[in-house]
C-alpha cells in the first residue's frame, strides 16, 4: 500500500533504462517517496547509464560465476556498490554461497566505483527472507558513510550535470532527425556511401551543414 511501481520501457533507449527515467523519478520524489528503486532491464555490459542516475548500485547476479561470467559482467562489476547473488536457497544455496566468493574474489582486484567505500558480494533469497534485511542495512550503510564524506552530494551534483547533458542530445538528436531538410537529404547520403559513391566524413559534413543552413533560413 505504500509502494508505487511504474514499468517503463526501454524503447530504443540503451543502458537498460527509459530516457525519460530520470524524470520519473524526480516525480516521485516530488510525491513524496523517499527510497526510488530503478530496476533496469538486464542488458549486461551497456547497462552503465543508470549508474549517472542514483546513489547506490547493485548488481543482482544469479548461481555460476566463473571465468565465462567474468568476463562478460566486469565492465558492470567495475560500476557497481554491491552484489546480491541471488535464489540462495534449497539446493541452490551451496552454489549460490560459491558464487558469491567468486565475485569477491574478483572485486578485490577492481577498483571501488565509490570512493571511500569497499564493494563486496552477498547472498539473498525471496523465498525464505534470508539476506534481505542484511541488504537494507548495507544500504543505510552506504548513505552513512558517503554523505558523512560528501561523496555523496557530490554525485547528485554529477547526476544532475548527466541529466543536463543527456537531455541536450536528446533534444538536438530529435530535431536534427525530426528536419525536413534533413529528411530530404538523408536517404540520397545514404545510398551515396552504401554504393561508395561518397566518403562517411564528407557525408556526415554535408548533412551537418544542410541541417544548420535549413535552421538560419528559418
Amino acid at each position: 500500500p505504500n509502494a508505487f511501481i511504474r514499468p517503463s520501457p526501454s524503447g530504443q533507449s540503451q543502458g537498460g533504462v527509459h530516457r525519460k527515467t530520470r524524470e520519473t523519478i524526480l516525480l516521485c520524489e516530488a510525491a513524496g517517496f523517499d527510497v526510488i528503486i530503478v530496476e533496469t532491464i538486464g542488458v549486461g555490459q551497456s547497462e552503465t547509464l543508470v549508474r549517472t542516475m542514483v546513489d547506490l548500485f547493485w548488481m543482482l547476479a544469479i548461481t555460476g560465476a566463473g571465468d565465462d561470467l567474468q568476463g562478460m559482467k566486469k565492465g558492470i562489476m567495475e560500476l557497481c556498490d554491491s552484489i546480491f547473488v541471488t535464489k540462495a536457497d534449497g539446493d541452490n544455496l551451496p552454489v549460490a554461497l560459491k558464487t558469491k566468493n567468486e565475485y569477491n574474489q574478483m572485486l578485490r582486484f577492481l577498483k571501488p566505483s565509490t570512493p571511500g567505500w569497499t564493494s563486496r558480494a552477498y547472498t539473498c533469497s525471496a523465498i525464505t527472507g534470508e539476506g534481505i534485511h542484511k541488504a537494507w542495512e548495507i544500504a543505510q550503510l552506504f548513505v552513512e558513510n558517503t554523505k558523512a564524506s560528501g561523496v555523496f552530494f557530490e554525485r547528485r551534483k554529477n547526476q544532475t550535470k548527466e541529466w543536463l547533458n543527456a537531455s541536450i542530445k536528446d533534444q538536438l538528436n530529435q530535431l536534427f532527425f525530426e528536419n525536413e531538410t534533413v529528411k530530404a537529404k538523408l536517404n540520397v547520403l545514404e545510398t551515396a556511401v552504401v554504393e561508395g559513391r561518397l566518403p562517411v566524413a564528407l557525408a556526415t559534413t554535408e548533412i551537418i551543414e544542410q541541417f544548420i543552413l535549413s535552421l538560419k533560413l528559418k
